[in-house]
């Protein structure tokens, strides 16, 4: 399909980016950030709330920083996937990159675009001419969620793959604007609602995510539910921490993707301080089935996407124990 057409804006830094972006608030312009593209550009293509100006940070310099306690958004996921230092500090975040998409879509995604991702659904993903046939949602053009009919709350699925072990470590986010600076705990940025999304200005850029010291004792993993192993979007993904101390649950840290219109954290579920055998695993299991909710609209039925994350709650929590 043919790009519509848009203004492309490339500033070279981050405060050029930011006067850039207030220029286009002040004057009324709609616009999008993109990164590496491989969520806006695709959208654009099928007509998804295109906007006149995008403004790309391809160019901007000091955004792809990677440390230990800090990661630039505009870091790929590739850099994420292959860098030694995280690896050794935050092995489920490396786990999660790993398995985000293909190799080609990683060298070109970014951290804040996978954090950032929009939702998706049958009913919006589509073509126009599809969407036209059909009747179009609450998302696009229409004034009615079609997975779960009202008009005040769009049902469309959260699917990015770092966004739970980003819950799960507790990190911060790192907004610039406009109207200056300003730092989000990850726990309480997205807000649920598959238009809405997050607690984010439109002219507001994510610059950086970072990592408390407190999470260093937790030891992490994911675990993606997809139709193919490679190129696919999660349709149920479980992040997991722990921290073990004589046999006992510590600190566990759960948190899921790819269920709900926003990765949702889910905490200990009431089982912190508890002795960690296989019957605290089914217990988990059993506790986290009843708490997840899945709908219609990606592939896989709720109830097996549900059953799935209760699986891989189990089987992390036997892995990361050992």
């Amino acid at each position: 399909m043919i790009l519509p057409t848009f203004e492309l804006h490339q500033p070279r830094t981050l405060d050029e980016l930011i006067a850039t972006a207030r220029g286009l608030r002040d004057a009324g312009e709609a616009f999008d950030y993109m990164a590496g593209g491989t969520d806006v550009l695709p959208n654009y293509k099928n007509r998804l709330n295109a906007k006149p100006h995008v403004v790309s940070l391809a160019l901007c310099e000091g955004l792809d920083e990677v440390r230990a306690d800090r990661i630039g958004a505009r870091a790929t996921i590739a850099d994420i996937a292959r860098d030694p230092v995280l690896a050794e500090h935050w092995p489920g975040l490396v786990e999660a990159a790993r398995q985000v998409s293909s190799p080609p879509l990683r060298n070109l995604g970014t951290l804040g675009g996978n954090l950032l991702l929009d939702t998706r659904c049958f009913y919006f993903n589509q073509s126009g001419f599809w969407r036209d046939a059909k009747g179009n949602c609450l998302k696009a053009e229409g004034d009615v969620c079609l997975v779960v009919p009202q008009e005040e709350i769009c049902y469309a699925t959260y699917s990015g793959d770092m966004a739970p072990m980003v819950l799960v470590l507790d990190a911060t986010l790192h907004l610039a604007g406009p109207d200056g600076e300003r730092a989000v705990r990850a726990r309480d940025f997205w807000a649920f609602d598959g238009i809405t999304r997050f607690h984010k200005r439109p002219e507001e850029l994510l610059t950086a995510v970072s990592f408390p010291d407190a999470a260093r004792g937790l030891r992490t993993g994911y675990r993606k539910l997809r139709v193919r192993d490679t190129i696919e979007y999660p349709v149920m993904g479980v992040a997991m921490g722990l921290e073990a101390a004589g046999g006992k649950v510590a600190r566990l840290e759960l948190a899921v993707t790819g269920s709900e219109a926003v990765p949702l954290y889910y905490g200990d579920l009431g089982l912190g301080g508890r002795t960690i055998d296989a019957g605290l695993g089914e217990e988990l299991d059993r506790k986290l089935v009843r708490t997840v909710n899945a709908y219609r609209n990606v592939p896989f039925p709720p109830s097996y996407r549900k059953a799935m994350a209760g699986v891989f709650a189990r089987d992390l929590l036997a892995t990361l124990a050992r």
